[in-house]
């Protein structure tokens, strides 16, 4: 029994020297963001978790110990992105734009960075629904549908610190502005006529669209929504030529300049 409780000191041991050893990172990582911040230095450096992920492997030689550390460690850095996050952002990140304008990529990355939730709002009213949105249109009638997009903006304000992804004619209601505002800060993501259609030439969940994929039509619809999406707007942002990466850098800066 000497034996037995002379390893489980040790287990103590090892617990206490993992617990101070997370706190020491935690604090650093607060640290490195707010000395990001300060001197205007990229936040997304991805090529760092893959440098430390790469250093662990090889300092491990057992296949198996290496798994479930790797494990560990994953849920080390899926924490610290969430530390970031709240000393970046105190709100929920609301994505609205044209079909087509990265959306959907933008949220991805963001949730990729900063471990946030992603609410695409389509996905989960389709879900809701148990049919596409070009089903619910012709089924039930756009308004029916805009009619689901304000509920479920309002139900999201019980939630923080998510991306929200807006179909594109949320923005159209008045009364969707004034909900994503609440609790959020409004981006606006644009492209061109040219590169919309060519992002969403092979989709055919875009009821709107599915008949009229062309510039001229794509212009014109644009064209009308583009005060309301202005109007609606904290920042706003071009996406074409950007990598999804430089898009994420761009709204850390100018949301940090909007605060």
């Amino acid at each position: 029994m000497d034996k037995l409780e002379n390893l489980q000191n040790h287990l103590e041991m090892c617990d206490e020297i993992i617990l101070d050893a997370l706190t020491m990172r935690y604090r650093m990582i607060e640290e490195i963001t707010a000395y990001k911040r300060k001197h205007d230095l990229p936040i997304v450096q991805p090529e760092e978790e893959e440098k430390k992920r790469s250093l662990l492997l090889h300092r491990i030689d057992d296949r198996f110990l290496a798994d479930n550390v790797m494990d560990v460690f994953e849920n080390i850095l899926l924490n610290s992105k969430k530390i970031q996050f709240r000393q970046l952002f105190d709100y929920n990140i609301v994505l609205i734009g044209f079909m087509g304008s990265g959306k959907s990529t933008i949220s991805h990355a963001l949730s990729q960075i900063f471990a946030m939730d992603v609410i695409e709002m389509d996905q989960v009213i389709a879900d809701r629904e148990g049919m596409s949105i070009s089903e619910i249109f012709e089924v039930h009638g756009e308004e029916y549908f805009r009619n689901l997009e304000t509920e479920l903006l309002r139900e999201l304000q019980n939630r923080k610190g998510v991306v929200i992804s807006c179909g594109g004619g949320v923005p159209m209601r008045d009364e969707n502005v004034i909900e994503m505002k609440k609790n959020g800060k409004v981006i606006l993501l644009t492209a061109s006529p040219e590169t919309i259609l060519n992002r969403v030439k092979n989709n055919h969940d875009r009821p709107l669209l599915e008949n009229n994929k062309n510039v001229t039509f794509i212009s014109e619809l644009m064209e009308k929504r583009r005060n309301k999406y202005e109007a609606a707007a904290d920042i706003v942002i071009q996406t074409d030529g950007k990598s999804a990466f430089e898009i994420c850098e761009e709204i850390i800066r100018l949301a940090k300049d909007a605060q």
